[in-house]
This record gives structure tokens, C-alpha cells and sequence, in this order.
């Protein structure tokens, strides 16, 4: 499928959760390329701390409320013009057994990692339609397509990412708007502190930002970072279980129902306040 292209010099990039982390990197890219970018963060403080160093503009964003995303979309769009690329990367991964865990955390984890994706295309794709062109990237997980021990509802709501990406993709590719799902593998940020995914690998935020940036050119459907686990998730898929069990054990795959780290400590501490 061929897509209009999209010239990142001065084009309008809108990234949520863009503040810190995977968030940030990607910010960085995308102005390195000469994009205009607006850094949506419900740490409002810090977002504005990271536009200033970036060169990028700061807005406030609850992505779990419709009403405030869609001011967040007309803020940009009245000083930046309409967004050419959307950027779908704010998220939590809370950690634990299934019945062990909150079920407001549940719901707090379905709100920003699902209803935050959704509400971004519900408000962007529109106008994005409308001209012709435009692109959406919806940061995934491969616990989108592999599921872990301990983050059962984190792998529910990655599942729901990239089936949402996948189905919308289909829709839209006619009409020259695309969509993306790129999905990263355990990643060196506050999300995975104290986790320990060995043998995934654990990469690095700007790496996630490259492949984002990326996809603006490739339109790639999904895009595993690094590539290789995209890989081994679909032969996972096809393994015959008592083989796939097997080799969990071996790999020590329920790391994360037990993880007690003081870095792992302090991030579900911030998430439960």
C-alpha cells in the first residue's frame, strides 16, 4: 500500500506521555528531523521542562478523559496546525498476581493504555481523513502478543493496542491515513524498573524512538523493537504448549509475579497514589 508522503520538516507530531521516558526520546527525534512537536503529559511541569530543552511545546493531557484530549487536540492544532502524526505513548504496567492486584489499578491501566489510544484516534483520525494523509502510532508491547505472568491486565490491554491498531489499519489505508504499531520489548524506563525480563532484552528509549520516527516513512503495520522478539512472539504462537511451558520454566518466565526490587517498590507505590 502506498501512502502520501510525510515530510517531517515542519510537520505537526503530537506525542502523549511525551515528558520523560520513551516519551522524550521520541520527542527529540522527531524535532532533530525538523518537526514542530507537541508534548502532551499530565505532568504538566515537567512536560513544560522538557519542551524547553527539547525545542518542542508543552500542553497538558489526561489521556483517560475524552474531553480533556479533545482540548489537547485543538490546542496544538490552533498554534501548530492539524497534526500530521500522532504518537500514542503514554502508558503504566503495573506488576503482580492477577487477584492480587487493585481492581482501581485495573481500571486505571485499561483508561491510559486502551481508552487513551482510543481517544487519540477517535479525535485525530478525522481530520486526518479529511486531507488525505496522515499517520497514528500506537506504542504497544510485545506483551502485546506474548503474554507474562504477573502482568496479565498490562498484556490485556497491549492485546487490545495492537488488534485495535490492526482492525483500524484496514479500515483507513485507502483513504491515505495510516497506522502503526510499533512493539518494544522490555525498555529501560520507569514503566520496567526492577523488572527483570532476562532473556528479553531490555533496550533503550531513543532505540523505540528511532523505530517510531521510522515507521513514518516505512507504514509498517507493526514494527518489533529490536526486530528479532517480533519474531519469536509468532513462533511462540504456533509452539506446542507442553514445548512453550517447558521452555517458561527454563527462561523463569514468572519473574514478574514476585518482583520486591526497591525500584519496582517505588514505581507501584506511584502508581497506587
Amino acid at each position: 500500500m502506498s501512502y502520501p508522503k510525510i515530510d517531517l520538516r515542519n510537520a505537526v507530531v503530537a506525542i502523549t506521555g511525551g515528558a520523560q521516558g520513551i516519551g522524550r526520546a521520541t520527542a527529540e527525534a522527531f524535532v532533530a528531523r525538523g518537526a514542530r512537536v507537541a508534548i502532551g503529559d499530565l505532568d504538566v511541569e515537567l512536560a513544560g521542562k522538557t519542551a524547553a530543552d527539547l525545542g518542542a511545546f508543552a500542553f497538558p493531557l489526561d489521556v483517560t478523559d475524552r474531553d480533556a484530549y479533545a482540548g489537547f487536540v485543538a490546542a496544538v492544532e490552533n498554534q501548530l496546525g492539524p497534526i500530521d502524526v500522532l504518537v500514542s505513548n503514554a502508558g503504566i504496567m503495573p506488576n503482580g498476581g492477577f487477584l492480587e492486584l487493585d481492581e482501581k489499578l485495573d481500571r486505571a491501566t485499561m483508561e491510559i493504555n486502551v481508552f487513551g489510544v482510543l481517544h487519540g484516534m477517535r479525535l485525530v483520525l478525522p481530520g486526518m481523513l479529511e486531507r488525505g494523509r496522515g499517520h497514528v502510532v500506537n506504542v504497544a508491547s510485545l506483551a502485546g502478543k506474548f503474554p507474562v505472568p504477573g502482568l496479565a491486565v498490562y498484556n490485556a490491554s497491549k492485546f487490545a493496542v495492537v488488534g485495535l491498531t490492526a482492525a483500524a489499519r484496514l479500515e483507513y489505508a485507502a483513504r491515505g491515513v495510516s497506522l502503526t504499531a510499533v512493539l518494544p520489548s522490555a525498555v529501560d524506563t520507569a514503566l520496567a524498573s526492577g523488572l527483570d525480563m532476562k532473556p528479553i532484552p531490555k533496550v533503550q528509549p531513543a532505540d523505540i524512538a528511532d523505530a517510531v520516527v521510522a515507521s513514518v516513512s516505512s507504514r509498517k503495520a507493526e514494527i518489533a523493537v529490536p526486530g528479532y522478539v517480533g519474531a519469536l512472539a509468532d513462533a511462540a504462537a504456533i509452539t506446542p504448549e507442553p514445548a512453550l511451558r517447558l521452555i517458561r520454566r527454563l527462561m523463569r518466565d514468572d519473574r514478574a509475579l514476585r518482583s520486591d526490587s526497591p525500584e519496582r517498590a517505588a514505581y507501584r507505590a506511584r502508581l497506587n497514589g
